[in-house]
């Protein structure tokens, strides 16, 4: 059982602070980050393979609620048995994935406006990140910050979880609580930090104020 407000890791091996990404999403699951996004997007499939399986594996003996998604690659998402597939503007389309998928999978999709929070709904998405919330350099081909408004918007709009991503700090998840998201994706804010479990209880606390 996830909780009312959800983190959510997206990995990113070119800017880790641990010596392997392996390590990494270990930490992340360890600390009990809710959601684990394996986006490497320019990994070798084999190697993307065997990262998937190790944190799938890890998850698993730690018994835990994370769930590991992969980010476009659904053969490698169901060959490990990982928790579903993020998809996202070039990924196959989320209703192509219900129909190969096995029940329970999950299909979550990227978004960046209301439009397309949607579309993601009607075609089967199980979530949606939506972003950018505020400015981040990662996020700037998307154009311009959404804001809060746009959150609280889009929330009111689809029934599904929206998770908020882009500039995602600390002192902005009340924020984003408060206009509707059912949880915070973020890279550096996990990546970044010393001590991931202090980061987690310090999220969880801020989201529950």
């Amino acid at each position: 059982m996830l909780p009312a407000f959800a983190l959510f890791y997206i990995t990113d091996r070119t800017r880790i602070k641990t010596p392997t990404l392996d390590a990494a999403i270990a930490r992340a699951i360890d600390a009990g980050v809710d959601w684990v996004q394996i986006r490497e997007k320019d990994l070798p499939a084999r190697q993307l393979l065997t990262l998937t399986e190790t944190a799938v594996q890890h998850a698993r003996r730690q018994q835990g609620s994370t769930r590991i998604m992969v980010n476009d690659r659904l053969d490698v998402a169901l060959a490990v048995g990982a928790h579903g597939v993020h998809l996202g503007r070039r990924s196959m389309p989320a209703e192509l994935v219900r129909k190969v998928a096995p029940p329970g999978f999950l299909v979550g999709v990227s978004c960046h406006s209301l439009e397309e929070a949607q579309a993601a709904e009607a075609a089967g998405a199980d979530y949606i990140l939506l972003g950018p919330i505020f400015p981040t350099p990662s996020k700037l081909q998307y154009g311009p910050p959404l804001g809060l408004a746009k959150l609280r918007e889009v929330t009111l709009q689809v029934s599904i979880p929206v998770f908020a991503l882009g500039g995602i700090t600390a002192d902005r998840v009340a924020a984003c609580r408060q206009h509707g998201a059912s949880g915070i994706a973020a890279i550096r804010l996990f990546q970044d930090a010393d001590s991931i479990p202090n980061v987690v209880k310090g999220l969880r606390a801020r989201a529950a104020g």
